[in-house]
């Protein structure tokens, strides 16, 4: 069974950065592995993804220019580098894993808080 370990969270100002890192343990193959945030009150969204075979990415357009994707070659791990953050930004952070074979994220981290003060 997959599990997945977030680390990297924490509380920053406004305009600075976090990179927020996610380990696989448990042999898979991924389709794709992402990065979802839920704020109070809302809904849980996909902030960020990573295609495993071609790297293709994708963002919310919120985070454009200001978030990166990334893995660790040749390792299910995958990074959040997060850039000019905003208290809007203020959520918890989930790591995701969807699996070969899988329609959807089948693989959820436990979580981090990532808190942002203006």
């Amino acid at each position: 069974q997959v599990q997945l370990v977030e680390s990297g969270g924490g509380s920053v100002q406004a305009g600075d950065s976090l990179r927020l890192s996610c380990a696989a343990s448990g042999r898979a193959f991924f389709y794709a592995m992402g990065w979802f945030r839920q704020a109070p009150g809302k809904e849980r969204e996909l902030v960020a993804r990573m295609r495993w075979a071609n790297g293709e990415t994708y963002y919310v357009d919120s985070v454009k220019d200001r978030f990166s994707i990334s893995r660790a070659n040749g390792k299910n791990t995958v990074y959040l580098q997060m850039n000019s953050l905003k208290p809007e930004d203020t959520a918890v952070y989930y790591c995701a894993a969807q699996q070969v074979g899988s329609t959807q994220y089948n693989a959820w981290g436990q979580g981090t808080q990532v808190t942002v003060s203006s």
